[in-house]
Parts: structure tokens; sequence; C-alpha cells
């Protein structure tokens, strides 16, 4: 069917155009549309570390979606987008598996490619409709944005890691929100801020109001969310030098042992006496207390002798406690065998303490095979032990220091990318989150800069200091409003390196046995959320339709 050219110069809101573009126009949005969504993504997370970017990165996509795009042509765009985007910033997790990463990369750029399924549905409808219809519209969009986030918490396992907040965990400016809503509120925020431009774009160039009219309704609700977060920085940094004591001198030991030799009994005696050098080395400053990272034994210290022996001994010549993440071996016998990654503590006078932390999340593959009646066939990627069994118990470690007590949070390994288990750890009593972890399986890429931006949320949603002590890095603290206080580096200003840093910590006295709200009423943001992206959908559902708007060149050629 071929159009009148009276209709189809009407659909055009363009009076010139190249000859071409009729036919190939919806292709050049789509290029253009798929190379600023994936740079402009990619730029705002480690290590890049351009966090402005999350303000802008989305706006491309959503000010396309207003033109009414080709539905099959947006959607694949965006689709193409996001598994490339998360591709790129996943790539390190080809050191461990090729297969992982594409997989990886596909559901989480599927499950974020919904979200843009209904911004394609909504946003085309907004033009026009009166101001609250409109601004329900977009705080929905949002909302829906912070859902899909969540969801990522739990399914198959769960993998929130990267959330957009985490775009701007080198700018405390926006991040004090958390400490009220999670690390949604910032997302939700962000997305906001994309929505407000984009509307305020498609307002200025295809409405073209005059006078007042220019304003953006969705745009100023967006700046006054960012002027909340920034009125929280302002009081919290007035407020910060005043309220600070001094806390705990923690010294970190960073190995950096490599991770093909991790594990090969062969190397095991050159690694403890790596450990045993820095150990001491770390004691000759008299910290309060020593960290070692996750795993850092080549054998397990619960359940092999020799090893308990050896940690005990160098424990009591350095004369000062250890925490130090290490694997533990329950059971009488092979058959009721169990394995648990665990962090414990060692003191100068009494050795390996009974009590220890086991770890709750286990990462899939890694640690245990889900499913296993169905996928039995596949082995972990961690050549020890079998499957390795969930802690249930959030139980602090009290280390005992030379002026008092230290109640310590352990989060193991990448449990730090799920809120619910600091949340927990701080509600059972942790004065301090305590990250061991384990990033030398993926090199020396983005993969240690990611993992610690997650404890950046966590500090300021928790409003407890975070120390992170890696095996080959990032190692450092954080205290309890995101700002990133000290981070070991080497002369080359690198954090991939071997050896060891004491910091001082410091705390701010009004948060001593106060918990944040968020701590105190968990994730409600996101309930608040579900409940605002449903009422958005079913009232735009339900609201009379728009004035026909015109449509665009990409339809018209459809329509052809």
């Amino acid at each position: 069917m071929t159009l009148p050219s009276s209709i189809a110069s009407a659909a055009d809101p363009y009076a010139e155009r190249p000859a071409f573009w009729p036919r190939f126009g919806g292709w050049f949005w789509a290029a253009g549309v798929f190379v600023l969504t994936t740079v402009g993504t990619v730029m705002a997370f480690p290590p890049f570390n351009s966090a402005e970017f999350a303000y802008i990165a989305l706006v491309p996509a959503l000010f396309w979606a207003y033109l009414r795009p080709v539905w099959r042509l947006y959607l694949g765009t965006m689709f193409a987008a996001q598994v490339v985007v998360w591709f790129a910033l996943l790539f390190w997790l080809h050191h461990v598996t090729w297969g992982g990463l594409v997989l990886l990369a596909l559901f989480m750029g599927g499950l974020t490619g919904v979200w843009f399924v209904f911004a394609r549905w909504m946003l085309p409808q907004l033009p026009g409709r009166a101001i609250p219809l409109r601004l329900l519209a977009v705080l929905a969009l949002a909302a829906g944005w912070v859902v899909l986030e969540w969801v990522r918490g739990w399914l198959f396992s769960g993998f929130p890691w990267l959330p957009l907040a985490a775009s701007q965990w080198q700018r405390s400016t926006i991040l004090q929100l958390a400490a009220f809503t999670g690390a949604g509120g910032i997302s939700f925020v962000l997305v906001m801020l994309n929505l407000g431009m984009a509307a305020f774009a498609h307002r200025l160039i295809r409405e073209k109001p005059t006078g007042l009219n220019r304003r953006s309704q969705e745009f100023m609700l967006a700046l006054f969310l960012l002027i909340v977060c920034m009125s929280l920085h302002v009081q919290e940094t007035f407020n910060r030098g005043r309220f600070s004591q001094d806390f705990a001198r923690l010294a970190l030991v960073q190995p950096y042992v490599p991770q093909a030799v991790k594990w090969n009994p062969a190397d095991g005696p050159a690694i403890l006496r790596t450990l045993e050098e820095l150990t001491l080395e770390a004691a000759r400053t008299r910290p309060d207390l020593i960290l070692w990272p996750e795993a850092v034994t080549p054998w397990a210290l619960r359940g092999d002798a020799r090893v308990q022996e050896f940690v005990e001994s160098l424990v009591a010549r350095a004369d000062v406690p250890l925490v130090l993440g290490s694997i533990a071996v329950e059971g009488r016998d092979a058959a009721d065998e169990q394995w648990f990654n665990g962090v414990m503590l060692v003191t100068p006078d009494f050795g390996l303490q009974p009590v220890y932390y086991a770890k709750r999340r286990l990462v899939p593959f890694g640690e245990f095979v889900p499913f296993r009646p169905v996928l039995g066939w596949i082995s972990k990627f961690v050549p020890v032990g079998d499957d390795f069994v969930p802690g249930e118990d959030p139980r602090p470690l009290v280390a005992g220091l030379r002026d008092g007590t230290l109640v310590l949070g352990p989060l193991l390994c990448y449990e730090d990318i799920f809120p619910g288990l600091a949340v927990a750890s701080v509600r059972s009593g942790s004065e301090l989150l305590v990250v061991l972890t384990n990033n030398g399986w993926f090199g020396e890429g983005g993969a240690a800069y990611q993992h610690a931006a997650h404890s950046v949320l966590r500090a300021v949603e928790t409003r407890r200091p975070v120390i992170r002590v890696g095996n080959g890095g990032w190692s450092g603290w954080i205290d309890e409003f995101g700002a990133v206080r000290e981070v070991m580096t080497d002369g080359n200003d690198s954090v991939y390196f071997r050896g060891t840093r004491t910091l001082n910590l410091t705390r701010d006295v009004r948060w001593i046995d106060r918990n944040s709200f968020y701590v105190e009423h968990g994730d409600w943001f996101v309930m608040v959320c579900l409940a605002l992206a449903a009422a958005g959908y079913a009232l735009l559902r339900l609201a009379p339709p728009p004035a026909a708007a015109p449509r665009s060149a990409t339809e018209v050629t459809e329509l052809s």
C-alpha cells in the first residue's frame, strides 16, 4: 500500500529530509541510540568512573521512544545494546568462563530490556496529557527500574551486580539518600533525571512550545529529587568532622597469590611463607587487629591440624589477633563431611576460636551447583571439595582489642553486593562491616573496582564503616557516608600488588548503637516502587487516549 503524498508529508514532522531517510531513517536512529547507550552506560561504571554519564546514558533511547519508532526495531536495538553493555562490564568473567560470560550478558541484557518495553509503550502517550498523569507515568517508569534491580537480587540465586546506583560510588554527593531508601533510591533518582531530560528535549524539539510552556514538569520533578539528595549530603558534610572519633587500628595483609597456584598442594608451603612474612611485617606497626582475605590458607584451617598449628603459632609470635578467611571442614568422617567457606578469629592467648562465620550466599557453579538433580553433570570451577554448605547465621565476631572489643560483621567474597546480608549483620550488633574477598579469579581489570563500589553502598545504607581486604585488591576502608578514606596501592598507584598496610579507622559517634532508617525498615522503598509502577501502568491504560500524535518517518515507512 502506498500512502497519498499529502498524508505522507503530514506524517513527516520535518520539512526537508534526504531522499534516503524514509527508507533508512529508522536504522540511523537505531545505530545512533545503540552507540550512545552502550558507550554512556559502560563509561558510567568502574573502571572508567565517569559517573556523570549515568545522568544521561538513557536519554537517547527515551527520546527515541517518544518518537514512536517501530516496536521491533526499538526493542531489538535496546536488547542488543544492553547485552553489549553487560558483556563489556562483565568482561573480566572470561578469565573463568567464556560461556558463563555470554549467558550472563544475555540474561542481564534481556532483563534490563524488559524496562524499555514499558518505556516504549508509555512515553509516546504522554505528550498532551494532564500534568499529574505525566508525572505519575515517569515516576512509575523510574519505580519499574528499581523493581527490576530488586528482582535481579533473588532471581536464579540472585546477581544484583552493578545497580545504577553503583555508578556513583565516588560521588557521595548523591549517595546519602541510601540510608533511608537503600541503593534503590539512588537508582530511582538517576532514572528520573534521564526521564526528565528526555521529556524536556522532546518538549523543546518536537512540541516547540513558547513562553512559560517551555518548562518541563518532568524535568523539574527530577531536579527537585536531585536537590534533596544534595541537601542530605551538605548536612552530613557539615557535621562529619565534629562527631568523628578514633575507632580502631587495623592492618591489612594482601598476599596476591596467583589463582593458578592457589589450590596446588606443591605451592602451599610458599603461600604460608608469604603469609608469615607479611603478617610479621604488619605486626611491627602494632595494630589492634590483622586481617587476611578470603580462603587465604592453601588448606582448611578448621579440619587440618597442621594449618591450625601454623596459624596459631604465627599469631602468638605476632601478638596481635587475626581475622582470616579459610575453609572449615566439619564432620566425623567422609560420609557426613560438610564444607563451609568461613571467617575465623585467632587470638594470641587462646588460638583458633570455636565460633566462626559461615558464608550465607554461595557462588553458583563456584561453591555449589544449583539444581544439582538436573545439572549434576556440571562441575564447579573451584577445585576444592564438594558442594559447600551455606551458613544461616549473621552472627558477628567479637575481637578483643587493647582498649575494649570490636564487633565485626563479616561478609565473604561477593556477599557485599547483597544489601540484605549487610543489614542482617548490623541488626545483629556489628559495629564494623568486614569484607574478605578474593578477586584473583578475574585478572587485573575492572572487577575489583566494581566490587568495591558495592561496599560503598553498604556503608551508606547501614551507616557503618566498611573495611575490605582482597587477595590482590581492592583493599581499604570506607566511612559511614560512603567516602573512600584509604586504598592500598603500590608505587604505581595500582591496587594489584603484594603487601601490607595499617589503617587508622574513625567513626561518627552519632551512629554508635544506632541503626539507619534503611536498616530498621528494610526494602520498604521497593514495595512503594511496586505500587507506584502498578498504579502508573493501570491509570495510563484507563485514561482517555491523547489526541493523535503525528507518526514518525519510520512508522510511515512501515505502513507503506
